[in-house]
């Protein structure tokens, strides 16, 4: 089975370092992905742990103030003819990327679709430009292929809506908007950036439901980042845990959802709100995250950690192997280490998720 899968992406080693007034920080330490055809992938973390960056840095979209220190970012796509190329964004020209990857290949939906669409241009000619542009599509060619997206995207009376102006939209017609554009090129990898943030729940399960459609439908690889675990549980294949610039866990979405091992993946999974718990209060992540203008000694997540170690005080830990599909990156895994539960209301909830999945599936 594994053989035949075909990787898209490839990163590692990614280390990159902002410039700012108060010094460098050093935001993402080390990354390592790895994402299939076909397959989903979702980045969980919370807000400033490197998630974006990382998947900018993927794009050739970082800002100006932005270095990469080293690794690499393979990316596999087949040509016309079928044969397959792989490439190293990192090591691409701006304009290469602008023409060979960047809405044709890869592309990427924001979370406020109000930033990402042009107020003074109407949504038609919006959706038109990449076909333009990376196609060499006729307008007329353009002209119906995007009103056939925004069929696709579920735009009630498409040919009236194309000459729409973006104020003139919902939120969600305009998210559905935004990805029309995102697949006007046929791209096979689409990075979704908190894709429903703005929206209220219903609108949210429809946004998510159509981008799972179209991925069947097309075959193509999606990329969340999210910091929503409820979203994660819905669409992904494998999920990892980011946290201060590191991939701390990563696995299948039933390895992180059932059988989570770091701490912080507990304390994400604890913070979720659940109707059956019996707690009155929310649980939360004590601390805060650490400043990445300072160097980090050992683990970053041990000053949060209530069962950390000595050792996590000094030594960084390194990526332990929990199955063939499942790592994380705590010195509790270590075979000397003290054997540390996960919490006891994190077990009854994960006890109830795994009986409530039973029962819808007998």
């Amino acid at each position: 089975m594994t053989q035949a899968k075909e990787k898209v992406l490839e990163i590692r080693d990614l280390n990159i370092t902002f410039s700012t007034s108060a010094g460098p920080v050093h935001a993402i330490r080390g990354v390592d992905i790895d994402l299939y055809r076909g397959e989903t992938l979702a980045i969980v973390g919370e807000s400033g742990s490197g998630k974006s960056v990382t998947m900018k840095a993927a794009m050739g979209i970082l800002a100006k103030n932005a270095k990469v220190d080293s690794g690499t970012i393979l990316y596999t796509y087949r040509e016309e003819d079928g044969t397959p190329r792989t490439v190293d964004i990192l090591k691409m020209k701006k304009h290469e990327l602008r023409h060979q990857i960047n809405g044709k290949r890869i592309a990427m939906i924001f979370q406020d679709p109000m930033t990402s669409l042009n107020p003074t241009m109407p949504i038609g000619r919006q959706i038109m430009e990449g076909m333009l542009w990376h196609k060499r599509a006729t307008k007329d060619e353009a002209w119906q292929k995007a009103v056939k997206l925004l069929e696709e995207v579920g735009i009630p009376e498409p040919e009236k809506r194309m000459k729409n102006y973006p104020h003139q939209l919902s939120g969600g017609m305009r998210q559905r908007v935004v990805i029309a554009i995102a697949l006007a090129c046929d791209p096979d990898l689409l990075i979704c950036d908190e894709p429903t943030t703005a929206l209220d729940v219903t609108i949210q399960a429809k946004i998510l439901e159509l981008i799972k459609r179209i991925q069947k439908d097309r075959g193509i690889s999606v990329i969340y980042i999210t910091h929503d675990l409820g979203v994660v549980a819905k669409v992904a294949d494998y999920v990892d845990v980011m946290y201060a610039g590191k991939i701390v866990e990563k696995g299948t979405v039933e390895d992180i959802f059932y059988d989570p091992r770091h701490p912080y993946t507990w304390g994400l999974l604890s913070a979720m709100p659940d109707l059956d718990t019996a707690d009155e209060r929310l649980y939360t992540i004590p601390g805060s995250p650490p400043n990445l203008l300072r160097e980090i000694p050992g683990d970053a997540f041990a000053p949060r950690n209530k069962y950390a170690l000595k050792i996590d005080k000094r030594l960084e830990p390194p990526m332990f192997k929990v199955s063939d599909t499942h790592y994380a990156a705590t010195w509790l895994l270590h075979e000397r280490a003290p054997k540390v539960e996960m919490p006891a209301e994190l077990k009854e909830r994960i006890q109830r998720m795994l009986k409530g999945g039973d029962e819808a599936h007998g």
